[in-house]
């Protein structure tokens, strides 16, 4: 069964506009970087492929690149493990990358998780499927800023 998302009434009004957009300009960039990858490759290749092009393209374009950041995952005050993030940019935006024909459903809910386990506020969910999908994603969380393990940190 294949799963869409509802489609939005044009005419209707919402209360976010562009210029309500968190970090506008940041995720701009990468949605940018993300066509561009997308235009160039297609559809059809493996996700750690499209996740070095992205990473390329925003280096390219003067961003900061995390890759394979881990982040501790905890339970009442007790580290139960740490889970690995595609990417994080310019240490505020974590990307999450899939590269299946059909985004299944929990995607969004595991982007989400990631947010909240990083105690970052904005995620990009990017599906290079046989149609280029974004899904923009605001966790707004307080924890302690710790959680986060740069790359560089675990060597």
């Amino acid at each position: 069964m294949l799963w869409w998302p509802k489609m939005r009434d044009p005419s209707a009004s919402y209360s976010m506009t562009m210029a309500d957009l968190v970090e506008k300009e940041l995720t701009g960039s990468i949605i940018g970087a993300f066509y561009e990858v997308y235009n160039t490759l297609g559809f059809g290749f493996l996700e750690h492929l499209y996740i070095k092009a992205l990473e390329l393209e925003l280096l390219a374009r003067g961003h900061l690149v995390e890759r394979e950041v881990r982040v501790t995952v905890m339970y009442k005050g007790e580290v139960l493990g740490t889970q690995r993030l595609d990417m994080v940019v310019d240490r505020l935006v974590v990307v999450e990358v899939k590269s299946t024909y059909e985004l299944h459903r929990a995607a969004t809910r595991q982007g989400y998780n990631y947010l909240r386990a990083s105690s970052l506020d904005i995620g990009l969910l990017l599906h290079f499927g046989p149609e280029p999908r974004v899904h923009r994603l605001i966790c707004r969380t307080r924890k302690n800023k710790a959680n986060l393990i740069r790359s560089k940190d675990m060597e």
